[in-house]
């Protein structure tokens, strides 16, 4: 019979990992109970002190009217956000599932270095790149639009990286077999490849959607004063004024606008760790 990692600890030893985890916990978790509470504050009970986690008076629907109030078009930029992040996603898993299989499975002169090309763009901070995609975007005159906000995103060096080490770990004859029976390597990748490599693609899905729906800097530079392509990011940032913050209704944007992607994780909360995990094991 199988023994867990947990069965082999001593108590105390198990009481203190318990311990740790629960710190951890508290820690992560603290940053959005502080921000339901805020989000659900009146004005009034914003800036007492001593500071109160839980509301005297809870106000949470009024404060989401007053949002709505204040900004009109949140709903708006929510739709805009999901739209980027949609149009992101599928953009990177073309691109870098068919950039992956190919680093994974075809042989060609300069691979290997192409591929540590690829990846080293991680090494590569956004903001090197920040002007040049800006000149870029404005010579094509793609500034305030969705063109701008999704096809500069539609590659991700790491999502490559994770693809393509699941790519690795599936047995080659499997694909083998896909090809005697007349498929192309098109047809491999969509029907055998990518339905293996499930878990791989819903941590991709993750953390793509995760980054795209959070992106704040890029559409300020490329779409910053057109209002029909405004991101909720970018919204909830202009609920902040010159002399007077209204905070409560700025955490109950946050809130909203992170809702989406706290179920989003729930769900695919066993296939994320899954393959991060997976995509870790394998070598070349």
């Amino acid at each position: 019979m199988k023994r867990t990692l947990g069965e082999d600890m001593s108590l105390p030893m198990r009481l203190l990992t318990y311990a740790i985890l629960i710190v951890g916990a508290v820690v992560m978790l603290l940053p959005f109970v502080w921000m339901l509470s805020t989000a659900c504050k009146p004005p009034q009970e914003l800036n007492l002190i001593p500071v109160r986690l839980i509301p005297q008076n809870p106000v949470c629907f009024e404060n989401v009217s007053a949002l709505y109030d204040r900004s009109e078009d949140f709903n708006n930029y929510l739709r805009n956000s999901a739209l980027v992040t949609l149009g992101r996603t599928l953009g990177q898993l073309i691109t870098c599932s068919l950039a992956a299989y190919g680093f994974a499975r075809f042989k060609f002169p300069g691979r290997e270095i192409i591929f540590a090309l690829s990846l080293g763009l991680l090494m590569v901070p956004f903001q090197a790149i920040m002007i040049p995609e800006y000149l870029l975007v404005r010579q094509i005159g793609w500034l305030n639009t969705f063109q701008a906000l999704i096809v500069p995103g539609i590659f991700s060096a790491f999502a490559m990286f994770l693809l393509r080490q699941a790519f690795l770990q599936i047995p080659l004859e499997l694909e083998e077999s896909a090809l005697l029976d007349g498929a192309n390597p098109l047809q491999v990748l969509w029907y055998v490849v990518l339905p293996l490599s499930a878990a791989a693609v819903a941590a991709f899905g993750v953390i793509t959607v995760q980054a795209a729906w959070n992106d704040f800097l890029f559409p300020l530079v490329v779409a910053p004063t057109n209002a029909d392509t405004r991101v909720a990011t970018i919204g909830i940032a202009l609920l902040q004024g010159q002399r007077d913050t209204p905070w409560n209704l700025l955490m109950m944007a946050s809130f909203i606008a992170t809702m989406p992607m706290l179920l989003l994780f729930v769900v695919l909360q066993r296939y994320f760790i899954e393959g991060v995990s997976m995509s870790g094991l394998a070598g070349r």
